[in-house]
């Protein structure tokens, strides 16, 4: 019985790993540019203690790989919004200074006149930071390049080009969720660049996309989660029932 009990128990533990990348996946559903996790795998561990020394024990892990698998995409109008065509991610600054990526593209200019995106990290170009004039009408274009145009200018205004976003092309490259959010290259210390290839990376301007999350799906799982939570408890109070009235026979009369 103690055993079954710690079999039980054990199943419940290991599948808190999956449950809590299910639901971060579930809560980020509406979040733009969101990329949904791998499921959790599962690895052998040997079992140190009395006992024999052939003893394993199946043990989940969650490296949380990131499916680069496109969302939805949602045309805006707006000048700054820009959807990752294929496998392309943005390269942003994360707040540490660590040079990472994302697919969230709507992208606005904060107070100190730098382009950021909708979660405040601030976008790259070849040389750092993009810096947005004052007063000028934006446009992206598929390439990345930003081009601005002064609107009181008298006369045929030339877009003038004022940076390049700092495009990526993930094809063959496996991409992993940092505790902020944000993307770096699995197995790779934070700041990693990706190598430019002859893939080139393109966006789609006047775009959003959207999550790739299927919302049936996670909750479908989410639900057989918690049926399984059920019957391991139904498991333990049952072996519960067992023991005692085990131990109510065994007492003197």
């Amino acid at each position: 019985m103690d055993r079954l009990v710690f079999t039980s128990n054990a199943t419940i533990k290991e599948q808190a790993t999956a449950r809590q990348v299910l639901v971060n996946d579930l809560a980020n559903v509406s979040t733009v540019g969101f990329k949904s996790s791998y499921d959790v795998a599962l690895q052998s561990i040997k079992v140190e203690g009395a006992g024999f020394d052939t003893r394993y024990q199946a043990q989940s892990i969650a490296r949380d790989l990131i499916r680069m698998d496109p969302g939805p995409v949602m045309a805006t109008g707006r000048p700054l919004d820009v959807a990752m065509a294929g496998s392309t991610v943005l390269s942003v600054q994360a707040p540490n200074g660590d040079l990472t990526f994302t697919r969230r593209g709507d992208l606005k200019v904060n107070i100190q006149g730098q382009l950021e995106n909708g979660s405040g990290h601030l976008v790259l170009g070849e040389g750092g930071p993009i810096t947005i004039p004052p007063g000028l009408l934006i446009n992206v274009t598929p390439d990345g390049s930003i081009f601005a145009r002064d609107p009181a200018q008298v006369g045929p205004a030339a877009d003038v080009l004022i940076d390049r976003l700092r495009l990526r092309d993930t094809t063959g490259v496996s991409m992993a969720r940092r505790e902020d959010g944000l993307f770096k290259v699995s197995e790779k210390p934070s700041g990693t660049d990706l190598a430019l290839t002859a893939q080139l990376p393109q966006v789609i301007p006047k775009a959003l996309e959207g999550s790739n999350v299927s919302a049936i799906e996670a909750m479908t799982r989410l639900i057989d989660h918690s049926r399984s939570f059920e019957t391991q408890i139904r498991v333990i109070k049952e072996m519960k029932g067992l023991d005692e009235s085990g131990a109510s026979m065994m007492k003197a009369a």
